[in-house]
Protein backbone atom coordinates (compact mmCIF):
# COMPACT_ATOMS: atom_id res chain seq x y z
CA UNK A 1 0.00 0.00 0.00
CA UNK A 2 1.68 3.20 -0.97
CA UNK A 3 2.95 6.04 1.71
CA UNK A 4 0.63 8.94 1.30
CA UNK A 5 2.91 11.03 3.35
CA UNK A 6 6.74 9.90 2.68
CA UNK A 7 8.13 13.10 1.89
CA UNK A 8 10.57 13.01 -1.50
CA UNK A 9 13.34 14.16 -1.44
CA UNK A 10 15.22 16.79 -4.23
CA UNK A 11 16.81 13.19 -5.34
CA UNK A 12 13.57 11.77 -5.41
CA UNK A 13 12.22 14.38 -7.51
CA UNK A 14 15.31 14.30 -9.70
CA UNK A 15 14.49 10.56 -10.46
CA UNK A 16 10.85 11.64 -10.86
CA UNK A 17 11.93 14.02 -13.46
CA UNK A 18 13.77 11.24 -15.51
CA UNK A 19 11.21 8.62 -15.21
CA UNK A 20 8.80 11.59 -16.58
CA UNK A 21 10.53 11.78 -19.66
CA UNK A 22 10.83 7.59 -19.93
CA UNK A 23 10.44 4.80 -17.98
CA UNK A 24 14.07 3.49 -16.80
CA UNK A 25 15.74 0.61 -14.93
CA UNK A 26 17.78 1.89 -12.13
CA UNK A 27 20.92 1.34 -14.05
CA UNK A 28 19.52 3.52 -16.49
CA UNK A 29 18.57 6.04 -14.04
CA UNK A 30 21.84 6.09 -12.68
CA UNK A 31 23.29 6.73 -15.98
CA UNK A 32 20.95 9.25 -16.92
CA UNK A 33 22.14 10.77 -13.12
CA UNK A 34 25.80 11.37 -14.62
CA UNK A 35 24.46 13.16 -17.93
CA UNK A 36 22.86 15.15 -18.49
CA UNK A 37 21.35 15.71 -15.07
CA UNK A 38 25.12 15.66 -13.67
CA UNK A 39 25.47 19.09 -15.35
CA UNK A 40 23.72 21.06 -12.64
CA UNK A 41 22.97 18.00 -10.37
CA UNK A 42 24.98 14.53 -8.50
CA UNK A 43 24.10 11.89 -6.70
CA UNK A 44 25.82 8.50 -6.25
CA UNK A 45 24.99 5.04 -7.38
CA UNK A 46 24.49 3.98 -3.76
CA UNK A 47 21.92 7.00 -3.49
CA UNK A 48 19.55 5.88 -6.07
CA UNK A 49 18.48 2.20 -5.65
CA UNK A 50 17.20 3.39 -2.02
CA UNK A 51 15.38 6.28 -3.54
CA UNK A 52 13.57 4.31 -6.02
CA UNK A 53 12.29 2.02 -3.45
CA UNK A 54 11.06 5.09 -1.29
CA UNK A 55 9.26 6.48 -4.26
CA UNK A 56 7.71 2.89 -5.16
CA UNK A 57 6.72 2.75 -1.62
CA UNK A 58 5.19 5.94 -1.75
CA UNK A 59 3.44 5.03 -4.96
CA UNK A 60 4.97 7.72 -7.03
CA UNK A 61 6.80 5.19 -9.01
CA UNK A 62 5.78 1.62 -10.41
CA UNK A 63 7.88 -0.99 -11.94
CA UNK A 64 7.68 -4.18 -13.40
CA UNK A 65 10.18 -7.56 -13.36
CA UNK A 66 12.68 -8.13 -16.93
CA UNK A 67 15.15 -10.33 -17.52
CA UNK A 68 18.11 -8.87 -16.95
CA UNK A 69 21.88 -9.95 -16.55
CA UNK A 70 22.60 -9.62 -13.12
CA UNK A 71 21.80 -11.98 -10.21
CA UNK A 72 18.75 -10.04 -8.72
CA UNK A 73 16.13 -9.38 -11.15
CA UNK A 74 15.74 -6.30 -13.19
CA UNK A 75 13.44 -3.58 -12.31
CA UNK A 76 11.88 -1.10 -15.01
CA UNK A 77 10.41 1.52 -13.32
CA UNK A 78 7.64 4.38 -14.39
CA UNK A 79 6.14 7.34 -12.85
CA UNK A 80 2.74 6.99 -11.67
CA UNK A 81 -0.29 9.70 -12.19
CA UNK A 82 0.79 10.33 -8.23
CA UNK A 83 4.22 10.86 -9.25
CA UNK A 84 3.60 13.20 -11.91
CA UNK A 85 1.23 15.31 -9.70
CA UNK A 86 3.73 15.18 -6.92
CA UNK A 87 6.85 16.90 -9.39
CA UNK A 88 4.54 19.25 -11.67
CA UNK A 89 3.72 20.49 -7.63
CA UNK A 90 7.27 20.76 -6.83
CA UNK A 91 8.29 22.31 -10.08
CA UNK A 92 5.91 25.37 -9.02
CA UNK A 93 6.21 24.69 -5.22
CA UNK A 94 7.89 27.12 -3.36
CA UNK A 95 11.63 27.74 -3.30
CA UNK A 96 13.89 27.43 -0.33
CA UNK A 97 17.54 28.90 -0.07
CA UNK A 98 20.23 26.82 -1.38
CA UNK A 99 23.58 25.89 0.51
CA UNK A 100 26.44 27.29 -1.93
CA UNK A 101 28.90 24.81 -1.74
CA UNK A 102 31.63 25.84 -4.50
CA UNK A 103 34.73 24.33 -4.29
CA UNK A 104 36.06 26.48 -6.97
CA UNK A 105 35.27 29.71 -5.44
CA UNK A 106 36.35 28.20 -1.68
CA UNK A 107 40.57 27.59 -3.47
CA UNK A 108 40.17 31.18 -5.29
CA UNK A 109 38.95 32.49 -1.66
CA UNK A 110 42.79 31.47 -0.73
CA UNK A 111 44.43 32.40 -4.24
CA UNK A 112 46.69 34.70 -2.19
CA UNK A 113 48.40 31.87 -0.37
CA UNK A 114 50.06 30.78 -3.09
CA UNK A 115 52.71 32.64 -5.62
CA UNK A 116 51.38 34.41 -9.05
CA UNK A 117 52.68 31.63 -11.19
CA UNK A 118 50.78 28.91 -9.29
CA UNK A 119 47.85 31.26 -9.07
CA UNK A 120 48.10 32.00 -12.82
CA UNK A 121 47.92 27.85 -13.61
CA UNK A 122 45.06 27.51 -11.12
CA UNK A 123 43.12 30.09 -12.70
CA UNK A 124 44.19 28.75 -16.58
CA UNK A 125 43.13 24.87 -15.41
CA UNK A 126 40.05 26.77 -14.36
CA UNK A 127 39.55 28.50 -17.73
CA UNK A 128 40.29 24.99 -19.78
CA UNK A 129 37.57 23.23 -17.96
CA UNK A 130 34.59 25.44 -18.25
CA UNK A 131 35.85 25.72 -21.61
CA UNK A 132 35.49 22.21 -22.59
CA UNK A 133 32.30 22.22 -20.21
CA UNK A 134 30.60 24.98 -22.85
CA UNK A 135 31.73 23.24 -25.87
CA UNK A 136 29.94 20.12 -24.67
CA UNK A 137 26.83 21.91 -23.64
CA UNK A 138 27.28 23.91 -27.08
CA UNK A 139 27.10 20.66 -28.58
CA UNK A 140 23.98 19.23 -27.20
CA UNK A 141 21.86 22.76 -27.34
CA UNK A 142 22.48 22.56 -31.27
CA UNK A 143 20.85 18.86 -31.28
CA UNK A 144 18.11 20.36 -29.23
CA UNK A 145 17.19 23.47 -31.02
CA UNK A 146 17.24 21.42 -34.70
CA UNK A 147 14.33 19.30 -32.86
CA UNK A 148 11.40 20.32 -33.28
CA UNK A 149 10.14 19.38 -29.49
CA UNK A 150 13.03 21.99 -27.95
CA UNK A 151 10.44 24.86 -28.57
CA UNK A 152 7.63 23.32 -27.42
CA UNK A 153 7.02 24.67 -23.67
CA UNK A 154 5.12 20.68 -23.35
CA UNK A 155 8.12 18.82 -24.55
CA UNK A 156 10.62 17.48 -21.93
CA UNK A 157 13.39 18.93 -24.93
CA UNK A 158 11.92 22.47 -24.21
CA UNK A 159 13.31 21.81 -20.58
CA UNK A 160 16.52 20.36 -21.65
CA UNK A 161 17.03 23.39 -24.10
CA UNK A 162 16.28 26.63 -21.41
CA UNK A 163 18.51 24.49 -18.72
CA UNK A 164 21.32 24.22 -21.05
CA UNK A 165 20.84 27.73 -22.64
CA UNK A 166 21.17 28.41 -18.63
CA UNK A 167 24.64 26.67 -18.19
CA UNK A 168 26.15 28.41 -21.09
CA UNK A 169 25.39 31.41 -19.77
CA UNK A 170 26.59 30.40 -16.88
CA UNK A 171 29.56 29.10 -18.24
CA UNK A 172 30.29 32.01 -20.25
CA UNK A 173 30.17 34.06 -17.37
CA UNK A 174 32.67 31.93 -15.57
CA UNK A 175 35.00 32.17 -18.85
CA UNK A 176 34.84 36.11 -18.06
CA UNK A 177 35.39 35.83 -14.50
CA UNK A 178 38.77 34.25 -15.31
CA UNK A 179 39.91 36.31 -18.03
CA UNK A 180 39.37 39.33 -15.42
CA UNK A 181 41.08 37.23 -12.70
CA UNK A 182 43.85 37.06 -15.34
CA UNK A 183 44.26 40.52 -16.10
CA UNK A 184 44.12 41.50 -12.25
CA UNK A 185 47.10 39.24 -11.83
CA UNK A 186 48.70 40.28 -14.10
CA UNK A 187 48.52 44.03 -13.33
CA UNK A 188 49.02 43.26 -9.68
CA UNK A 189 52.46 40.90 -10.79
CA UNK A 190 53.94 44.20 -12.85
Amino acid sequence: MPDPVAPVSNLGFAILGLLARRESTGYEVAQRMRQPIGYFWTARHSQIYPELNRLDGAGLVEHEVIDGAGPRPTKRYRITTAGQTALAAWVVGDLEPQPVRDLEVLRLWSIWTVDPDAADDLIGRLEATHQRILDRYLEELAQITDSPGGRDPANPLFASRITLEGGIRSRRTALEWCAWMRTELAAAVR
